[in-house]
C-alpha cells in the first residue's frame, strides 16, 4: 500500500483532530454514530495504518482512514464527479478561444473548483472525472499506477477475426509500441463496426492512432469507464457526484 502524502510520519501522533473518530465516520456516511462505534469495536476500522479503537480521534483534513481494508474518504472540502462530455466540448475547464469546455456544464451547482483527470479530445465523447483531490488525480493519470480505461469505438469495417491478438501482441507507433488489455467486436453496421478495447495508456489520441496504424480508423469514440467507474446512463452534458463506494475503489485502483 502506497501512503498518503498527508499521512502523519509512523513515529508521529496518530489521531491529531478534534473529533471523535465514529462521528467522522457518520459524516462520511458510513452508518449512525452507533454502527461506525460498533465498526471500530470490532476492529474493522484503521487510521493512519493503525487500528483504531474506541475513544480515538480523528481529522478528517489529515488522517487517512480504512474500513474493512477501503480506503474512505472523510474530507468534506474534496469533490469527486463523473461526467459524460459531449462531443466538440474541449477538455479545459474554460477556453480562451471560447469554445464550449467544460466548466460550463456545471454551472453554480460545484462551489469547489475542480480539475479534469485526463483529457478526451474535442471530436471524443464519454467519461471524464473532475476533482478537486490532487493526489488521487496525479495517481490517476500516471502510467506507473496503470489504470485502465475502455473505449466504445465506430470504425471502417470489416474487423479480421485476428484484429484483437494482433492488438494485444503490440503495435509499433511513432513513438513506441502499445498494447491492449482486451478486445471485442460489439456490432457490426454494414461497412462500419463498433469494437471496445481497454488499455492502460495514455498517450495522446492513442486509441485513434492505433486503430487507424491496423486499417481501422475511427469514426466515433466514447470513452465508458475509468478503472472501476462507468460512464453507465449519465446523459451526455450531465455529471453526478461518485459514491463513497466508487470513491473507494478509486483509491483502490492507484493501491491506496
Amino acid at each position: 500500500m502506497r501512503r498518503d502524502d498527508r499521512a502523519p510520519k509512523p513515529d508521529a501522533p496518530v489521531f491529531t483532530g478534534a473529533e471523535r473518530l465514529q462521528k467522522v465516520l457518520a459524516a462520511a456516511g458510513v452508518g449512525s454514530r452507533r454502527a461506525c462505534e460498533d465498526l471500530i469495536f470490532r476492529r474493522r476500522v484503521t487510521v493512519n495504518g493503525r487500528m483504531a479503537q474506541l475513544g480515538d480521534r480523528a481529522d478528517p483534513t489529515r488522517d487517512v482512514i480504512h474500513v474493512d481494508g477501503e480506503r474512505l474518504q472523510v474530507d468534506t472540502r474534496l469533490v469527486y464527479l463523473a461526467m459524460n462530455k459531449p462531443r466538440g466540448v474541449v477538455s479545459t475547464m474554460a477556453d480562451e478561444k471560447g469554445r464550449a469546455a467544460l466548466a460550463d456544464f456545471l454551472g453554480n451547482r460545484v462551489e469547489q473548483r475542480v480539475y479534469h483527470v485526463g483529457r478526451l479530445d474535442a471530436d471524443s465523447e464519454g467519461l471524464l472525472l473532475l476533482t478537486n483531490d490532487g493526489t488521487l488525480a496525479h495517481r490517476l493519470m500516471h502510467p506507473s499506477y496503470g489504470v485502465q480505461k475502455t473505449y466504445l469505438c465506430e470504425v471502417a469495417g470489416p474487423i479480421p477475426r485476428n484484429l484483437g491478438k494482433r492488438l494485444a501482441a503490440g503495435v509499433e507507433l511513432e513513438d513506441g509500441p502499445v498494447t491492449i488489455d482486451s478486445f471485442k467486436v460489439v456490432d457490426t453496421l454494414g461497412k462500419t463496426a463498433q469494437v471496445e478495447l481497454s488499455l492502460h495508456e495514455g498517450r495522446k489520441h492513442i486509441v485513434r492512432r492505433l486503430l487507424a496504424e491496423v486499417g481501422h480508423p475511427v469514426s466515433r469514440l466514447v470513452r465508458t469507464a475509468i478503472g472501476p467507474i462507468r460512464l453507465g446512463d449519465l446523459r451526455a452534458g450531465r455529471t453526478r457526484r461518485l459514491t463513497n463506494a466508487e470513491v473507494a475503489a478509486l483509491f483502490k485502483a492507484v493501491g491506496d
